[in-house]
């Protein structure tokens, strides 16, 4: 759990009550430690600046690059987008999407929203929208998982990077924490057999 800002704490919390153990990253130790990574909701011009101050925004590429789940909510989603119009510092620019910052207002235009996301089974996901982004753009790469009314992309997903624009800590659903356990459960299998084949190999 990407522990600089935001709500961190809820995310732990939820991942808990799913028996999961969680942990906060704030130092290159602790990111190297990691079989996955929730970037939450915050302030996504502070977290940038945070990114680049604790020298993790280059480590962070590179293991996403080795294939690192990693999962960004609200101001997560816009730290892994390539393009975040207005942001003034660099994003981590590894998701092929592009976002709108605050799209639908302040804070008191905060509103939810039943979504229908793909691979969720169990009914409509209750969306907690606060100062939400909006994915305007995605790449050919990009697997859309839900859209709002207005055709807005909430949730988007290539391979083991994942994006909500919505806050699923903030409910009592634990489907979309179970589906990113599940990613980083997928990646560490992947791993495993990855290692076997490579002994058997220089057996």
């Amino acid at each position: 759990m990407l522990a600089l800002q935001g709500d961190f704490r809820e995310h732990v919390a939820t991942l808990a009550r799913l028996d999961v153990a969680a942990f906060e990253v704030r130092t290159l130790e602790q990111l190297h430690a990691a079989d996955g990574l929730i970037i939450p909701g915050g302030e996504s011009t502070t977290i940038a600046r945070l990114l680049l101050a604790f020298g993790l925004r280059e480590p962070l590429r590179d293991r996403i690059a080795s294939g690192l789940p990693v999962w960004g909510t609200c101001a997560g989603a816009i730290l892994l987008a390539e393009r975040a119009p207005g942001l003034d510092r660099p994003t981590l620019a590894v998701l092929d999407i592009t976002v709108e910052r605050n799209a639908f207002g302040r804070q008191v235009d905060s509103f939810e929203a039943d979504l229908k996301i793909a691979g969720l089974e169990g009914g409509p996901f209750r969306g907690v929208f606060i100062r939400a982004p909006a994915i305007l753009e995605a790449g050919p790469g990009i697997e859309v998982l839900a859209r709002l009314e207005d055709g807005s992309i909430a949730a988007g997903r290539d391979g083991a990077l994942l994006a909500t624009t919505f806050h699923p800590e903030l409910t009592d659903d634990l489907r979309v924490h179970a589906l990113f356990a599940a990613m980083v459960e997928e990646r560490l299998g992947e791993a495993e057999g990855g290692l076997a084949r490579a002994e058997e190999l220089s057996a």
